[in-house]
């Protein structure tokens, strides 16, 4: 099979064509040889019914004659169109007539050359096939004529009849004269509906590679709208990309100079200090840049991970004993700013999702929660069972402040689900900042706490990853911020279901 649309559209059109034609043609044939014979027969009838009314004189004197029964005998003056269908050879019929008591009364010489002079007569009127001499003779019998005669008439069989020949060859010749016009047109018309397809191959091969806008070649068939469609899809995508890699990119050289111009100055002042108690406050001062620098460069190598979605083996977890574990790793940071952190978890509760990356969650809803809290406030975490309407994954985090549920009839089938939150009684965040809170490196304003502006865009992230929603509010007491991650509970129908959203 050839590797072009054109040729093999060709090939398959012509093939039809030329398939239909010939079943066309050998049907046609079919039915013309069909017509003729019983044309023929309707002729030999005639014949018998005319020789029916002679006497026997008459008889007598027309059988030394010869009884041509060509359809159309050649001579004379004839069209060329005409010549298909003569009948060039010569189709002479004979007879016989006997009487009522079966003597012959008249009949044609050369019958007794056949030895067909003394040949029964069939019983009825009709038409029967005989051989006679080696060959095929058509014979009609007409039985009971008005003078009680018995009318025998035959003719050679012509099975290649000059009539039926003509007929197929007009029905044949217009076709294998069509078929190469038809073949060019054929050619033309599949090329010039494929044009666009050339024309967007042409426009994608002669683009720069840093033109990505969508392809525009016109008016564009149905037909191929779907793949222009879809290439365009596919270069906004690619854009959006992009964009988000080449601003990920600024975001993330920005961040690493602080710290690094930090630790810069602080070397600088330790090398310069001749006090040996303020150069260890500098290289105190280091070791705190550096480890800032560290922590950011594994959140964004996190990122990127989650980001290229790759696979992770899950299992079934308690997100309670995983709280439980979190709090104990950031108890140091909470007693700093004498944070009390309060633990309410429904241990019975389980999801399906990897240990390492849902630590890694509450370590930056608790890490987000005491740098942004207040001295002496209170962070509370919970996990607990809920029901929910059946619904899609979002393809984006869920930025909404919390809101009280409508009070209306469910219309969608209820499904567990497995709620962690994490609320403080800190300053908050301000209602104008909440849809963005997801959005990497950014801060809200009027907090004060250093930061890299990527905890909870990782939150976001870990949470899509395993079809979670994440939805922001207000914390305790009217104050503070509240983070929702509402988790599909664990199933083992929801273990072979999970993919990674996006």
């Amino acid at each position: 099979m050839s590797a072009s649309i054109r040729r093999r559209l060709m090939l398959l059109v012509l093939a039809s064509i030329g398939l239909v034609w010939a079943i066309a043609l050998a049907s046609s044939y079919r039915q013309a040889t069909r017509e003729v014979a019983e044309w023929e027969e309707a002729r030999l009838a005639e014949v018998a019914q005319m020789l029916a009314l002679l006497d026997q004189s008459n008889l007598a004197t027309l059988a030394n004659a010869h009884i041509d029964v060509r359809e159309e005998e050649r001579g004379g003056e004839t069209s060329a169109n005409d010549t298909d269908d003569d009948d060039s050879l010569p189709r002479d019929a004979l007879f016989q007539v006997r009487a009522r008591n079966g003597d012959v009364i008249a009949g044609s010489p050369p019958l007794r050359a056949l030895n067909a002079w003394d040949l029964p007569v069939p019983p009825v009127t009709g038409v029967q096939d005989v051989v006679l001499g080696g060959q095929t003779y058509h014979s009609f019998t007409l039985r009971d004529t008005p003078l009680g005669h018995t009318v025998r008439v035959f003719e050679q069989a012509n099975t290649r009849s000059d009539l039926v020949s003509g007929v197929a060859s007009r029905i044949a010749r217009p076709a294998l004269i069509a078929l190469p016009v038809l073949a060019l047109l054929v050619w033309w018309s599949i090329g010039w509906s494929l044009a666009p397809l050339r024309m967007l191959s042409d426009a994608i091969r002669s683009r720069d590679i840093n033109r990505l806008e969508p392809v525009d070649i016109g008016h564009v068939p149905i037909e191929v709208r779907p793949l222009v469609d879809a290439i365009n899809l596919l270069l906004s995508r690619l854009l959006h990309s992009l964009e988000r890699e080449r601003a990920f990119t600024a975001d993330a050289a920005h961040e690493l100079k602080t710290p690094l111009a930090a630790i810069k100055v602080q070397a600088q002042v330790a090398l310069a200090e001749p006090d040996p108690a303020r150069q260890r406050l500098a290289m105190e001062r280091v070791v705190q840049g550096v480890d800032r620098s560290a922590r950011l460069a594994e959140q964004l190598l996190l990122l990127a991970r989650l980001d290229m979605q790759e696979k992770m083996a899950t299992a079934p977890l308690a997100p309670g004993a995983v709280a439980k574990s979190a709090l104990l790793a950031n108890a140091g940071n909470a007693q700093q700013k004498n944070i009390r952190v309060t633990l309410n978890c429904d241990m019975r509760a389980e999801i399906n999702a990897e240990p390492v990356l849902i630590g890694i969650l509450f370590d930056n809803l608790l890490d987000n929660a005491i740098k942004y809290g207040s001295d002496g406030g209170t962070i509370e975490i919970a996990v607990r069972r809920e029901k929910q309407q059946v619904l899609a994954p979002l393809k984006e985090p869920l930025k909404e402040p919390l809101q009280e549920p409508a009070k209306e009839p469910a219309k969608e089938p209820l499904s567990e689900r497995i709620l962690v939150s994490v609320r403080d009684d800190g300053p908050g965040v301000a209602p104008a900042d909440l849809a963005r809170l997801t959005d990497r490196f950014f801060r809200a304003t009027g907090n004060q706490a250093t930061g890299s502006g990527l905890g909870l865009s990782i939150v976001a992230r870990i949470a899509q990853h395993f079809g979670a929603t994440v939805r922001f509010g207000t914390g305790l007491d009217g104050r503070g911020l509240a983070v929702d991650v509402s988790f599909p509970a664990y199933s083992p129908a929801s273990v072979r279901s999970l993919k990674p959203a996006g």
